[in-house]
């Protein structure tokens, strides 16, 4: 979970095994909760992911918004979305930050913590 300008972030994952798109893939499945726990509210303008496999390899992943939206948050509301990442390897991680503005127009990020990408069972 992190909590930079008040807004909350949490990431929850799962591996999907039988949604590889080919052999040697491993699908992931994160889901994010968002809440704006600032005095104002924000919108949620630009993503940006890195991830990283088993074996070192980065993707970088940055656009607008999440799943199509630049979702408004009001004070004390809650986002909540659904997204997936396939790795080369079962192991591996990912963090990013989102660009938000706030009502009186100020932009900043919140940084979204690495968290794991990983095969139940093999991760102790």
């Amino acid at each position: 979970m992190n909590k930079i300008n008040n807004i909350q972030i949490t990431v929850q994952c799962q591996h999907l095994p039988v949604q590889a798109l080919q052999e040697d893939k491993y699908a992931f499945a994160y889901h994010v909760s968002i809440i704006n726990n600032s005095p104002q509210s924000v919108q949620l303008i630009n993503r940006y992911w890195l991830i990283t496999d088993g074996n070192g390899k980065k993707t970088e992943v940055h656009g607008a918004g999440v799943i199509g939206q630049q979702p408004y948050l009001q004070i004390g509301q809650e986002f909540c979305y659904s997204s997936g990442a396939i790795l080369d390897t079962p192991v591996g991680t990912m963090q990013g930050y989102y660009e938000l503005q706030s009502a009186d127009g100020n932009w900043f990020e919140a940084p979204i913590a690495v968290f794991s990408l990983a095969v139940a069972h093999l991760v102790n």
